[in-house]
């Protein structure tokens, strides 16, 4: 018998929609409250998700779902850089 693996599924702050955790990105918020993308998925500190569409970005800085779900609150130029960071992976 061959076992069925269960798949990780994460809510994206921005749009709303669950999809595996592969799919999404890893925002994190370091014990040093420093926001940033975590390309493994696996450093300490609180995460929430993201699509890698730029446009779910603008959805969850629009309805503030990152600073929610981080808890703290997000100056624009880190929302800059994450909009930056998420184009060059598009890429």
């Amino acid at each position: 018998m061959n076992k069925v693996r269960k798949v990780p599924m994460r809510k994206c702050v921005g749009c709303n929609e669950q999809k595996s955790k592969k799919e999404l990105i890893r925002v994190l918020k370091t014990p040093e409250d420093r926001i940033l993308m975590d390309a493994t998925g696996r450093q300490n500190g609180r995460g929430a998700y993201l699509c890698r569409n730029p446009q779910c970005l603008a959805k969850a800085r629009k309805n503030k779902g990152l600073e929610r779900s981080l808890q703290i609150q997000i100056p624009a130029e880190v929302y800059e850089q994450l909009d930056e960071e998420l184009r060059t992976l598009d890429e």
